[in-house]
């Protein structure tokens, strides 16, 4: 990892701004903002937040989730977790509780705004982006993405601006939840054509 991004880094894994300065309700927790990554990645996941088990661990898809994102992406979990080759970096780098039903609130409001552009402006080597969630689309997609989640998956890869500099592959996908399971056998499209594109994007930047 190159020395310029580790002030980015610490300046992120320090922020408290959702309980300090909120933009609304403030975070009933002690923050933990969680993401990994280098200037040598060439992958990014940009997920939603993360939820109960990865706020306690401190370790991006240490659930079930990531066992499901792995096994779309075909990789073992030493390369997922070598920051070098892959970065993580959620929508929400905090978990923002959850609501009366047991899901999980939407990313705090405060956090893309303050860090996802300087984030993005960093990471000199990323050229594909996977899309994980709605949020996520929204963000990196702006009005190329769908008016409903299916609609942008079943569009497949994309180029996007990455930076205003920089362009990457994007590739809208389903949250890999639990939760999705119901949507992922209502649509197997999404296996057998959306996954082994994925595969082989992932692959070559392997």
């Amino acid at each position: 990892m190159l020395q310029s991004l580790d002030p980015l880094l610490a300046a992120i894994r320090s922020c408290r701004r959702c309980r300090d300065e909120p933009a609304g309700t403030p975070l009933p927790h002690e923050p933990r903002p969680v993401l990994r990554a280098s200037t040598t990645a060439r992958i990014l996941i940009a997920g939603q937040a993360p939820g109960t088990k990865v706020h306690a661990s401190g370790k991006p898809f240490d659930d079930r989730s990531g066992d499901r994102l792995r096994s779309w992406m075909d990789v073992r979990p030493e390369v997922f977790y070598d920051e070098t080759r892959i970065a993580i970096a959620p929508i929400g780098f905090c978990f923002p509780g959850q609501d009366s039903k047991g899901g999980d609130l939407p990313p705090r409001r405060e956090c893309a705004p303050l860090w996802r552009e300087r984030l993005m402006a960093e990471l000199a080597s990323v050229d594909l982006v996977l899309l994980a969630g709605g949020y996520a689309q929204r963000w990196h997609l702006g009005r190329d993405a769908g008016a409903a989640l299916t609609e942008t998956v079943r569009a497949g890869p994309r180029m996007i601006v990455f930076t205003p500099n920089r362009q990457a592959i994007a590739v809208p996908l389903p949250h890999p939840s639990w939760r999705n399971t119901g949507w992922l056998k209502a649509n197997p499209w999404f296996e057998a054509e959306i996954v082994p594109a994925l595969r082989r994007l992932v692959a070559q930047r392997l």
